[in-house]
């Protein structure tokens, strides 16, 4: 059974913009995204592109559970097949408290805008 659903879309520029600022890029780096999604981001030719379909992916699960969590109570990862999600902190209590068992992740992005789709289900 579908218990939320969440999407975003964001502009790649947006981002890029804020990892770049002199003044608070790695302040915005360090809160957002956890160490192995800088770590990731940083491995890929277009940089930017995966730091700002992250992005999505967070507000998207934020939107799906319904609950304001902390950025980096989200982690988007990929190891071999498609992106995953693993809930830390006040986002997995809320997904327990909605009895989420599952949590479906689709990223895509063109060279403007990255979108995430999230559909958490029990």
């Amino acid at each position: 059974m579908v218990i939320g659903v969440g999407v975003d879309i964001i502009e790649i520029a947006r981002i890029q913009a804020a990892l770049e600022n002199p003044k608070t890029g790695e302040r915005f780096r360090q809160r957002v995204f956890t160490a192995g999604e800088i770590s990731y981001c940083e491995r890929r030719r277009r940089t930017y592109e995966s730091f700002a379909a992250r992005f999505a992916a967070k507000e998207a699960t934020i939107k799906a559970l319904g609950q304001v969590a902390g950025w980096r109570d989200i982690e988007v990862s990929r190891v071999d097949g498609p992106p995953t999600l693993h809930l830390y902190g006040r986002a997995r209590v809320r997904a327990e408290e909605l009895g989420v068992q599952r949590i479906l992740l689709s990223l895509s992005h063109s060279e403007d805008l990255a979108i995430a789709y999230v559909v958490a289900e029990s």
